[in-house]
């Protein structure tokens, strides 16, 4: 037998090196994704002032003060420790020409939690987007201002927050996606 067959047969049935290295490399944007995520969103913090019925208002804003900001922040974490945890895994397993999955049946317990934490992310951001939707548009039939005009830095550091969680969730997605791809291989 050739190194490269044996190489292959290593990884498992259906399962070739290039699927180890796919999953390492969607498991390192996945770790990427929510770490920036998570430190866009503890970093965002101003003061400003804003006018109310011509009064200013000194306002001052911080990622804690949001139970949905907070939440963005325990999902990214989780997600990048399950991440980390995933690409230690998938990677020495494919450093040690081992298979990728051990059984079938982790190979399902990976496509789950890969889609929870998918949903998960899915939750965080569209629950964070939503406050600052009102953050940036105000209440438009109270005198509520358009708070982002006064605290830009911190809606600006929300946003990017934002984007890095969904884009955290289509690459969990993704992972979820070449699971099933490998479960119908074998």
């Amino acid at each position: 037998m050739m190194n490269g067959q044996k190489a292959e047969e290593g990884m498992g049935k259906g399962v070739s090196k290039r699927d180890g290295v796919v999953q390492v490399i969607l498991r390192l944007l996945s770790l990427a994704a929510s770490v920036i995520a998570m430190s866009f969103m503890v970093t965002a913090r101003q003061n400003g002032v804003a006018s109310v019925y011509g009064f200013p208002l000194t306002i001052r804003s911080k990622w804690s003060y949001s139970y949905a900001f907070e939440y963005l922040v325990g999902v990214s974490a989780a997600a990048a420790a399950y991440s980390l945890l995933q690409l230690l895994l998938t990677g020495s397993r494919l450093l040690r020409k081992a298979t990728v999955f051990s059984s079938k049946r982790q190979a399902w317990l990976i496509f789950a939690v890969d889609q929870i934490f998918a949903y998960a992310m899915m939750s965080a951001g569209s629950a964070a987007a939503g406050i600052t939707n009102l953050n940036r548009t105000g209440v438009k039939h109270t005198a509520l201002p358009n708070f982002c005009k006064a605290l830009h830095s911190f809606c600006d550091h929300v946003a990017v927050s934002i984007t890095f969680t969904f884009f955290g969730c289509l690459v969990l997605a993704a992972s979820a996606l070449q699971d099933v791809i490998w479960l119908s291989k074998c």
